[in-house]
């Protein structure tokens, strides 16, 4: 995390992924595929930006 890192939402971060839905993100998490996340205790997710650049990051196809 850097001074400039801002936590994401849960839709803000399906978003960015063209649209996932919540369904899927979850199954992914359920399978350890999904970006690393922090549980606020009222039950919401959120992501650092810097861990879900690194999360996809880790997605790229080396061609």
């Amino acid at each position: 995390m850097t001074r400039n890192d801002k936590l994401l939402t849960l839709p803000e971060v399906l978003d960015e992924l063209g649209g996932v839905s919540r369904r899927t993100f979850y199954r992914w998490r359920e399978l350890g595929h999904a970006p690393k996340c922090i549980k606020l205790p009222n039950g919401e997710l959120r992501v650092w930006r810097s861990d879900f650049a690194t999360w996809l990051e880790t997605l790229r196809e080396v061609v």
